[in-house]
């Protein structure tokens, strides 16, 4: 149990403020996008303007998004330090992880839009076809991965064995999030296809 304690402060407050944070982000944000789908509070908001709706959501998800990462250095500050890797590795690696980690957030924000990014295809904004490049020739889900090599990546920085906890802690949530949004996104995408063979 000491070691245990050694690597994972469980009594502070910021580890489970972090916990919820990174937990609410992808639930809250397909339910929103879910409901936004179906009944269109977000376009109604904004008067109908799809677009305008689709920034507002962008701009919550960022917004939210930069919260949940200082409440994640928050976490870390309250955690345990212990020397992970040895040197140079304990600098190179992290530094690398993480500029890894931001190559594939930033590409694949760049490759996809705003709308394509933030869940646009929810409030009808729907691609011509599906990206193909970079990163997405490389991984299904660039974003999703690069955002958990940016976690892991800052843990092995500060030296906190929490850190590497936490971040097993977001793959498990985006993989449960990428289960509901993949298949309703699929969904979306195939709806127009039939009605497009309709017309034809």
């Amino acid at each position: 149990m000491d070691a245990f304690s050694s690597i994972l402060n469980t009594s502070a407050t910021s580890l489970y403020v972090s916990l919820l944070a990174i937990a609410f982000n992808p639930t809250a944000w397909n339910i929103v996008a879910r409901n936004e789908y179906r009944n269109k509070t977000i376009t109604g908001i904004f008067g109908g303007n799809t677009r305008y709706g689709c920034y507002f959501l962008a701009l919550m998800i960022f917004s939210f998004g930069m919260l949940r990462d200082h409440l994640y250095q928050r976490a870390l500050d309250d955690q345990p330090r212990v020397p992970l890797l040895p040197e140079p590795y304990a600098t190179q690696v992290p530094i690398i992880m993480f500029a890894i980690g931001q190559l594939f957030v930033v590409t694949s924000t760049y490759a996809l839009g705003i709308t394509g990014t933030f869940l646009g295809d929810y409030f009808g904004i729907l691609m011509d076809h599906r990206v193909e490049g970079f990163p997405f020739n490389v991984l299904r889900d660039p974003m999703y991965v690069g955002s958990t090599l940016c976690f892991a990546a800052t843990a092995l920085w500060y030296e906190r064995p929490a850190g590497l906890l936490i971040t097993l802690y977001v793959y498990i949530v985006y993989v449960i999030a990428l289960r509901f949004e993949g298949p309703f996104t699929d969904m979306i995408y195939s709806k127009r296809a039939s009605a497009e063979k309709k017309e034809e």
